[in-house]
C-alpha cells in the first residue's frame, strides 16, 4: 500500500489484522500436492470469497483502517478485491487515494475490468485531473471498453466536473449506447451551468430515440425551463408527467411549482401546492413557495409562508427555508424579524454557513443596518465572491460609496476573478463620488476583462456616465447595447430625468412599448421623475393613472413621492395635503421632504412647518429639514425661528453638511470648498470670479470682499454665497478647460438659489454651457436658462 493512502486513512486498532489473518507467506511450508487438490483448491475459494466478504462489510461501515489491513493481509488478490477497496475511497471521497491504488494495481500486473476504469474514472473527476481523466479515456478505447455505457457515463461525469462541457457532448454523441443515465447525466450537467438549450433539445431527442424520460429527465427539463422561464415548455412537461403518471411523484410536484414561480406564473405554482395533493408535510416544498413568493415581489405572502408553516404544519425551518425568507425581510424592511432569524441561526449553531451569512448581509444592508453586515461579514471563516458582491452593494445601498470603493480595491488584492455583479455593483458607488475621468477607467477595466457584451454590466454603465454628467456617452453605450431588457430602457429614461429632458424621457418610453418591452414599477419612477424634474404636470398624471390602470402596478412610495414634487410645482397644497391623507402607505422622509421643499419654493411657513413636524418625528437623518426650515424662516424675515432652529441642531450635534465641488481638468481633479483659500491657483480663480460677478450683475464693493473670508458674523450673512465652492469651481473651469466644451462641476450638496442665478448669466457672458450635477439632479446652463426651469 502506498504511503498516502495508508497516511490519510490510518486509525488506531486495536487488534493487528495479522492476529485477525495470519500471513500465508510466513506460515510453515504446505505439501505442493495437498494445495493443488480439487478439495484444498475449493476451500481457498471459499476463503477468498469470504475475505472479500469481510472487505466489503468494513468498507461499507467506513472502517477503512480495518479494510487496508485486511487487504493487505489477504494471499490472493483479484480484480474484484481491488475494485471493492478502490470503490471504497472513491465511495468516501478519498479520491487520490483511490488512483494511488490503481497505480499500485498496475505495477502489480492486475489487469483492470470495466468497473475498475469506471471508479478510476469517477477518482480522476472528483480530483478535478482532466490529464488523467484523459490518460484513462484513452486506455479505455485501447482495450474495448468505449462502447460500455457504466464506464462512457463514467466519462461524462469526469468530463462535466472539469468543466469541459464540449468534449462530454462530443462524447455523448459518439456513445453507441446510451441508457436513461447517459441521457440525464448530460442534462444535468448543462443545468449545473444554467444553460437551458441544449437541455430541452436534449428531451425532444430523447423523444425521438424512443427513450421514455423518467422523473429525473423531468426534473433537469424543468430546471432548464425555469433558467429560460419558457413557460409554454413547461407546460408541455407537465402535460408529458400527466401522461406517464409521474405528477404524482413529490420530486416533480415541487420542480413543477418551481417552474411556475419562477415564470412568474404565481396562481399556477399555488394550484400546484394547494391542489394538486403535493405532500404539505414536506419542508422541501414548503421552501420552494417562500422562495417563490419572495422572487415574485409578493414578501408578505412569503413570510406569512413560512409562519404558516411552522404554526399549522409544526415543521422546523431549516437553514434553506431561513435563506429563503431573508430576501423578504429585507424588502419590506422586517428587521425585527430578520434579527430573530439571525438569532436563531446562531442558537441552532447553523453558522458559519456562507450562503446562508450572505443573506444576513444583504438583510442588514438591505434594513439600513449596515455595520451588522460589516460585522458579520468581518467574522466569516469563509468568503466567496458572492459575499463580497453583497457587502460591496450593501455599502453602496446605504450612501457609503467611498467605503464601497475602498472595498473594491481590498477585494482585487484578493485577487478573485471578479464577475458581472461585481463590476455591476460597484459602478453606481463610481457614479457618485467618482468624475469622468475614474468613470471611463473601469470602463477600460470592464472592455479589458471581457464583460463589454454583458447586458448586466453596460446598464451600469449607462447609469455611470449619466450620473457623472456625460449623457452623450451614455446614450452611445445604450444604442450598441444589443439585447435591452426592461432594466436598459429604465436606465436610460432615468439619465434623460436627471438630466432635465423630460421629453426625451416620454420618448424613449413610447419606443420602448413600440418594442414590446413590458413596463415595470422602477419605469414608472423614472418617467414620473422625468416629468417631475421638467415641470410635465400634466403628463405626469397620465403616467400615474396609466402605470395603475393600464399595467396594474399599484404606486409604490417613490411614485407617491413624484406625484407630490408634480403637485409642489402647483403650488396646490390643499390637494398635495390630501394625497399624502389618503396614500395607502405611510408616509416616510421622503414624502415630508418632497412637501417641505414645495413649501420653501412657495414660501409657505404654515404648510412648512406641518411638513417638518411630520418629518422630525421619524426616526430618519432630518440634517436637510432642518437647514429647509431654518432657510424659510430667514427668508421670511423670522430670524428669531431661524435661531431656534440653529440652536436645536447645535444641541442635538447636527451639523450642515460641508459643501464641496469637483472638476476634471488636464486629467487632474480640482476640489473646492466654500471660502476656499488652498487651492493651488486660487488667486487666479479669484479674479476670474471677480470678474463674472462684475459682468453678471454679482459684482461686490472690492476684490478682498470675494477674496476674504468675513470675520464678522453680520458680514458672513452677508456675503455666506459669494464664495461657495460651486462659483469658484465654475471660474476655474473657464480658464482651464477647452474653449466651446461644457464646464462640469459635481457637488455633493444642493445648488443655493444664488449659485443657481450666477451659474445662469455667467453662461450667458462666456458663451458656453455649464453643467452642475448636485443630488439631485444635473443642472444644464445654457444662454441663461436652465434646464430645470428654476425649479428643484
Amino acid at each position: 500500500m502506498s504511503s498516502s493512502v495508508l497516511a490519510c486513512v490510518r486509525l488506531p486498532s486495536p487488534t493487528s489484522p495479522k492476529q485477525r489473518f495470519p500471513n500465508p507467506k510466513s506460515s510453515t511450508p504446505q505439501n505442493p500436492s495437498l494445495i493443488s487438490s480439487p478439495k484444498i483448491a475449493a476451500s481457498s475459494k471459499s476463503r477468498s470469497l469470504s475475505l472479500n466478504s469481510a472487505l466489503s462489510r468494513f468498507i461499507k461501515s467506513g472502517l477503512l483502517h480495518d479494510a487496508i489491513q485486511l487487504f493487505d493481509a489477504m494471499t490472493h488478490r483479484d480484480t474484484y478485491t481491488w475494485n471493492l477497496l478502490i470503490k471504497g475511497f472513491v465511495d468516501h471521497r478519498l479520491f487520490e487515494e483511490a488512483f494511488d491504488l490503481y497505480r499500485r494495481m498496475e505495477s502489480e500486473g492486475i489487469r483492470g475490468d470495466h468497473f475498475t476504469f469506471a471508479f478510476v474514472i469517477k477518482a480522476c473527476g472528483g480530483m478535478l485531473c482532466l490529464a488523467e481523466g484523459e490518460r484513462i479515456h484513452a486506455k479505455v478505447m485501447k482495450m474495448g471498453l468505449n462502447g460500455d455505457v457504466y464506464v462512457g457515463n463514467c466519462l461524462l461525469g469526469m468530463y462535466s466536473e472539469n468543466g469541459r462541457m464540449d468534449m462530454a457532448d462530443k462524447l455523448f454523441g459518439e456513445m453507441t449506447g446510451k441508457d436513461l443515465v447517459s441521457w440525464n447525466s448530460m442534462m444535468s450537467m448543462f443545468v449545473s451551468v444554467g444553460d437551458a438549450v441544449p437541455v430541452l433539445r436534449l428531451l425532444r431527442e430523447m423523444h425521438s430515440f424512443g427513450m421514455e424520460p423518467d422523473r429525473f429527465s423531468l426534473i433537469n427539463s424543468l430546471s432548464a425551463v425555469s433558467v429560460g422561464c419558457c413557460l409554454h415548455i413547461g407546460k408541455e412537461i407537465h402535460c408529458r408527467a400527466i401522461r406517464t403518471g409521474l405528477e404524482t411523484d413529490f420530486m416533480v410536484q415541487t420542480s413543477l411549482i418551481n417552474m411556475y414561480f419562477k415564470c412568474r406564473e404565481v396562481d399556477y405554482a399555488e394550484k400546484m401546492f394547494y391542489y394538486c395533493g403535493c405532500s404539505m408535510e414536506n419542508i422541501v416544498t414548503w421552501n420552494v413557495m417562500v422562495d417563490g413568493y419572495a422572487s415574485n415581489d409578493q414578501f408578505m405572502k412569503s413570510i406569512a409562508c413560512m409562519r404558516r408553516m411552522q404554526d399549522e404544519y409544526k415543521l422546523t425551518p431549516d437553514k434553506i427555508s431561513m435563506i429563503n425568507v431573508l430576501p423578504a425581510c429585507a424588502q419590506l424592511g422586517e428587521l425585527l424579524l430578520g434579527k430573530s432569524i439571525h438569532g436563531h441561526v446562531l442558537r441552532k449553531g447553523v453558522v458559519p454557513d456562507v450562503v446562508l451569512e450572505t443573506a444576513l448581509i444583504n438583510m442588514y444592508g438591505e434594513c439600513r443596518k449596515v455595520n451588522n453586515s460589516e460585522t458579520i461579514f468581518s467574522r466569516m471563516a469563509e468568503k466567496n465572491l458572492v459575499t463580497w458582491n453583497s457587502m460591496a452593494a450593501a455599502l453602496v445601498r446605504n450612501g457609503r460609496e467611498k467605503d464601497a470603493l475602498t472595498f473594491f480595491l481590498e477585494l482585487w488584492h484578493e485577487q478573485l476573478a471578479l464577475d458581472e455583479m461585481t463590476i455591476a455593483t460597484i459602478l453606481p458607488a463610481y457614479a457618485e463620488v467618482a468624475l469622468l475621468r475614474e468613470g471611463k477607467q473601469i470602463h477600460s477595466f470592464i472592455v479589458k476583462s471581457g464583460l463589454s457584451s454583458n447586458t448586466f454590466v453596460l446598464n451600469s454603465l449607462v447609469f455611470m456616465y449619466a450620473k457623472c454628467g456625460d449623457l452623450d456617452t451614455a446614450r452611445e453605450i445604450f444604442d450598441r447595447i444589443m439585447f435591452k431588457d426592461v432594466i436598459t430602457w429604465n436606465v436610460i429614461i432615468m439619465a434623460y430625468a436627471i438630466h432635465g429632458h423630460g421629453r426625451s424621457s416620454i420618448h424613449l418610453f413610447s419606443e420602448m412599448i413600440e418594442k414590446g418591452v413590458k413596463p415595470n414599477k422602477n419605469t414608472f419612477v423614472s418617467l414620473l421623475m422625468s416629468c417631475s424634474i421638467s415641470g410635465l404636470i400634466d403628463e405626469g398624471w397620465l403616467y400615474y393613472e396609466l402605470m395603475k390602470k393600464g399595467y396594474g402596478i399599484d404606486p409604490g412610495i417613490d411614485h407617491y413621492g413624484c406625484m407630490l414634487d408634480i403637485i409642489g410645482r402647483t403650488g396646490d397644497f390643499p390637494l398635495a395635503r390630501r394625497f399624502i391623507e389618503d396614500m395607502p402607505l405611510v408616509p416616510n422622509a421622503r414624502i415630508w421632504g418632497s412637501f417641505l421643499t414645495a413649501c420653501r419654493k412657495h414660501k409657505n411657513i404654515e404648510m412648512a412647518e406641518y411638513a417638518a413636524n411630520h418629518a422630525l418625528s421619524l426616526d430618519h437623518d432630518n440634517t436637510g429639514c432642518y437647514i429647509l426650515l431654518a432657510k424659510l424662516y430667514a427668508e421670511a424675515g423670522r430670524m428669531s425661528d431661524a435661531e431656534r432652529i440653529a440652536s436645536v441642531m447645535r444641541q442635538m450635534g447636527i451639523k450642515k453638511t460641508v459643501g464641496r465641488c469637483q472638476i476634471e481638468s488636464a486629467g487632474a481633479i480640482h476640489k473646492f470648498v466654500n471660502g476656499d483659500q488652498n487651492h493651488e491657483a486660487i488667486n487666479m480663480v479669484y479674479n476670474v470670479l471677480h470678474i463674472i460677478s462684475r459682468r453678471t450683475g454679482y459684482e461686490t464693493s472690492t476684490h478682498d470682499s470675494i477674496r476674504l473670508r468675513p470675520r464678522d458674523p453680520a458680514s458672513k450673512a452677508a456675503f455666506s454665497t459669494v464664495t461657495h465652492g460651486v462659483r469658484l469651481a465654475i471660474s476655474f473651469g473657464l480658464i482651464s478647460t477647452q474653449v466651446g466644451r461644457p464646464v462640469l462641476v459635481r457637488m455633493n450638496t444642493r445648488i443655493c438659489e444664488d449659485c443657481h442665478g450666477f451659474a445662469k448669466r455667467a453662461s450667458i457672458s462666456s458663451q458656453r454651457e455649464i453643467v452642475v450635477g448636485d443630488t439631485k439632479m444635473f443642472h444644464h446652463f445654457r444662454e441663461g436658462h436652465c434646464s430645470c426651469g428654476d425649479y428643484w
